[in-house]
């Protein structure tokens, strides 16, 4: 790929992403653009757009730049590429006092485990540790990323 992508761009992206929605990276321009489920399959329907608020419509747009030249998009890594709950359990393994480390592990587990092991972050002062442990993990997926697609990037 010829254009060079900022590596931040791409982690706040996958940082940012949500249900019923996909992130791709044109190839041709390197811009990073987020379209929702509902709008890609309206655009495979191609319905009218006529009836659309503006905004809706320059989203839809980009719907259908996507479906009609897919060869220029690359889909960014997903919610289910970036494991944000493995995430946390291989942090706990960092973790070298082992009453915190147990704590953390069994604050993971069921229900609640995300704001569980997030007050226990707090309650053991290693909130810093983990978000530059966290944030690591994001830059190494964003990096195999661009390297498997073959795409250019800066840090």
């Amino acid at each position: 790929m010829s254009i060079q992508v900022k590596l931040k761009d791409i982690i706040e992206e996958m940082e940012v992403q949500f249900e019923d929605s996909c992130s791709f990276l044109n190839s041709k321009t390197g811009e990073i653009l987020l379209v929702t489920s509902e709008n890609l399959r309206a655009a495979e329907d191609e319905q009218s757009l006529d009836h659309l608020p503006e905004w809706e419509r320059e989203n839809r747009m980009v719907a259908i730049d996507v479906v009609e030249n897919f060869e220029n998009y690359i889909e960014l890594p997903t919610k289910y590429d970036v494991n944000e709950y493995e995430i946390m359990e291989n942090f706990c393994l960092t973790v070298s006092d082992q009453r915190k480390q147990e704590s953390l592990s069994r604050a993971i587990n069921g229900k609640g485990a995300f704001r569980r092991f997030k007050e226990k972050i707090i309650e053991f002062g290693i909130e810093t540790k983990w978000y530059t442990y966290r944030d690591e993990c994001f830059k190494q997926i964003a990096i195999k990323w661009c390297l498997e697609n073959e795409v250019d990037f800066i840090e």
